[in-house]
């Protein structure tokens, strides 16, 4: 009998069916960025991948699936590498500046811009795409964050209030320079040293406002 902790091994079957769906959601990426959602189909994005569409429906049941598991694949890699940044065991505002850095960095990346026009322009439209988009990115990302926030106030760091509102004013001061000048269309994408001074304003504030509450002094004594 294989021991209780062995690491299964898929199977080549598995092997290629992940391989395969890792393909069409690469495809779909960049078929839903470039035609936006509602000029999208799935006989679009079969063609592109060459094969027919009953194969696509084979993986995904609709387009909104499609376009759910591309939102759902590309939050969990950035979510997975901003997870290794916010380690509970180091300094805490060099952590959150390494953090704020690589959030405005990915928001502000080619892709990540151009799915948040195709958000702007069609949620009203189709409300189901806000919804997954707010649910697997921004509201996951604010989740992660509260989490280690939560770890900090525990361990005396900040100031005990509540992590999610925290984890949201933390996002809110990082979005508020570059990333805005970026959306309206002022500049076409920050530099490093302008990400990299939004990020350790966000901190700063931040840290002001949430700053561990000092033990009151004793009065002093009347002489």
């Amino acid at each position: 009998m294989t021991p209780p902790d062995t690491p299964l091994i898929p199977s080549r079957r598995e092997v290629r069916r992940k391989d395969r769906r890792d393909a069409i959601l690469s495809v779909a990426q960049v078929y839903f960025l470039e035609h936006g959602f509602a000029d999208t189909t799935m006989s679009g994005i079969a063609a592109e991948l060459g094969g027919s569409k009953g194969t696509l429906w084979k993986y995904f049941p609709s387009k909104e699936a499609l376009f759910a598991a591309v939102v759902e694949r590309a939050a969990k890699a950035y979510q997975g590498r901003l997870s290794q940044i916010l380690d509970p065991h180091g300094s805490l505002e060099p952590t959150l500046q390494s953090a704020c850095r690589s959030l405005i960095e990915k928001v502000t990346s080619p892709d990540a811009s151009a799915l948040h026009r195709l958000i702007v322009a069609q949620g009203r439209r189709f409300p189901e795409l806000s919804k997954i988009f707010f649910d697997l990115a921004p509201q996951n990302t604010r989740l992660l964050l509260a989490d280690f926030l939560h770890g900090a106030m525990t361990r005396g760091q900040l100031r005990s209030a509540d992590p999610i509102d925290a984890a949201r004013a933390l996002l809110s001061l990082s979005l508020s320079g570059c990333h805005q000048q970026m959306l309206i269309g002022r500049i076409d994408r920050p530099a490093p040293n302008e990400i990299a001074a939004d990020a350790a304003f966000a901190v700063d504030i931040f840290l002001r406002a949430y700053a561990p509450q000092s033990r009151p002094q004793p009065d002093a004594a009347i002489v």
